[in-house]
């Protein structure tokens, strides 16, 4: 799915709540500068999605038009498909790189990734005889995930692992450069696709 279509689906998504949020929340929320937000917002109201109003006049307010409610139905059928294609995908690929890890004596891997790809990575290493031992994530580092408390990478020395599989699609060669300044050798790193 088009990260446009993403973003439109989320912007349409908040609009249709009846709260009513400024530009100013859906930057924060969004983590995007105002002007973008703003540029967003009337791409959206020139292809008839959604109205603005002023009301008061120092006050502009969204209303998601019918046009808008069909687009965002839309919008939400095909992020439904693709996940649905996403999960199914990730979950073949992953069961045949954990059978081809475990066929060549892997037992132990760590987690770079704390997300909803190490989830899907998750369930199939229940299959396997490998053992997750930990989750490196430096941006969620001391929350719980898959029940385990999520480490920095800075702790990574501290595990006994045979594997690291970046379970991230973002910044994969950020993340690989990182493991390798931290000596990790790179035949114990492994990326998905």
């Amino acid at each position: 799915m088009d990260p446009q279509d993403i973003r439109s689906l989320q912007f349409l998504e908040e609009i249709g709540d009846s709260h009513s949020p400024t530009q100013r929340d859906l930057a924060k929320k969004f983590n995007m500068s105002l002007g973008l937000v703003n540029s967003f917002m009337k791409r959206l109201a020139r292809k008839g999605y959604l109205k603005i109003t002023t009301i008061p006049r120092n006050r502009v307010r969204y209303i998601l038009t019918p046009k808008g409610f069909a687009e965002k139905s839309r919008l939400t059928y095909h992020f439904i498909q693709y996940s649905l294609h996403f999960y199914k995908e990730s979950l073949r690929s992953l069961e045949d790189l954990l059978n081809e890890l475990e066929n060549s004596g892997v037992r132990k891997v760590v987690f770079y990734g704390a997300n909803d790809l190490a989830e899907i990575a998750f369930i199939s290493l229940k299959a396997s005889n490998i053992r997750l031992i930990g989750v490196i994530d430096n941006l969620k580092e001391g929350e719980t995930f898959l029940g385990y408390t999520v480490k920095s990478i800075a702790e990574l020395r501290d595990l006994e692992f045979d594997r690291i599989i970046i379970t991230t699609i973002d910044s994969q060669k950020a993340i690989l450069n990182k493991l390798l300044q931290k000596k990790i050798p790179g035949e114990k790193i492994i990326m998905l696709e």
